[in-house]
């Protein structure tokens, strides 16, 4: 093989190799769109930006029941999340610092559906704490997060990708405050 024949197939394998890393980052960011379909590039910018609060009554959830006796007498925050997930990384620093505010008085719960096998042992960890309809209903959505009623396992705020701490604390301490009044 000639010096130019072995420079022609260096340059083909570079080339092929660039293709296949473009690719691979098309394949993941793809992958890590957290399976939202954003019509134009002015509307995914504000979605990156933007701050989903979803209405509760929007939730599809069939069999709304008391939720495990572990988790009776305090709100319920269930976090959505993943380990590819920019959105999960962004609201940690909001939900370690409630974490830390609440203690006791809040009971946290991670469903973790980085891949096939944490989102298995999601859906068992789900269905042991009464949370299968939520989780069900949310497990393709990272960076959700929800704060339920344990007695009734209603939905009282879903949000989606919020890093405000204080969005969730408002939730949170009217919840605590019902369930000290009942």
């Amino acid at each position: 093989m000639t010096v130019k024949q072995q420079h022609n197939l260096t340059a083909k394998m570079l080339k092929l190799l660039g293709l296949v890393g473009a690719l691979g980052i098309a394949i993941t960011t793809v992958a890590c769109g957290n399976q939202n379909n954003v019509a134009s590039e002015s509307e995914a910018n504000s979605q990156t930006n933007a701050v989903e609060n979803v209405k509760p009554e929007s939730i599809q959830v069939a069999d709304v029941k008391p939720l495990a006796q572990e988790l009776q007498g305090k709100p319920v925050l269930v976090d959505i999340y993943a380990t590819w997930c920019s959105g999960c990384r962004k609201i940690k620093p909001a939900l370690d610092a409630l974490k830390q505010q609440y203690g006791d008085s809040v009971n946290f719960v991670v469903l973790d559906v980085t891949d096939k096998g944490t989102t298995e042992t999601a859906e068992a960890k789900a269905q042991k704490l009464g949370l299968e309809s939520f989780f069900e209903a949310n497990k393709a959505k990272t960076a959700t997060v929800g704060i339920l009623n344990p007695d009734t396992g209603e939905v009282l705020k879903l949000f989606q990708k919020n890093p405000n701490k204080a969005d969730y604390a408002e939730v949170l301490d009217s919840a605590i405050a019902a369930q000290k009044a009942s």
